[in-house]
């Protein structure tokens, strides 16, 4: 039976990458919890998951330099699909959505699915090496 490295890393590298991108989310909203007017910023990560793993289009190419060139695409300039604003429980005074609570969880949750995605990918890597070596 083959099998490719994309086959067999492409999975958890994703949920790896994604899970890494909410922590960062995650820790900016522990961070500008004292910030007046900031917005909780959260990801659906079953919902990026499911994007990931679909088929990226390919993109156009021009073949001649008379074709029209399609625009640049940015992330940036459209906003990250991924990320969301979180309703908060109770409002503040100042129009902060962040509570801290409710953070701090969905942080040592992420964290937690984190490490599971670390430790399937070593598991993975221990099954290869062994098939490698023959055992």
């Amino acid at each position: 039976m083959r099998i490719g490295f994309d086959q067999a890393f492409s999975v958890p590298e994703q949920a790896m990458r994604l899970r890494g991108e909410r922590n960062e989310l995650l820790a900016s909203n522990i961070a500008n919890a004292d910030t007046p007017g900031y917005k909780a910023r959260d990801m659906d990560f079953r919902e990026a998951m499911r994007q990931a793993s679909e088929p990226q289009p390919q993109p156009l190419q021009a073949t001649s330099p008379q074709h029209v060139q399609p625009p640049p695409s940015s992330s940036m300039a459209a906003g990250d699909p991924k990320s969301l604003y979180r309703e908060p429980h109770a409002a503040s005074l100042d129009g902060n959505t962040v509570e801290m609570h409710v953070e701090q969880a969905k942080f040592a949750e992420n964290a937690v699915n984190y490490q599971a995605a670390v430790d399937f990918l070593n598991g993975r890597i221990q099954k290869l090496t062994g098939a490698i070596r023959g055992e």
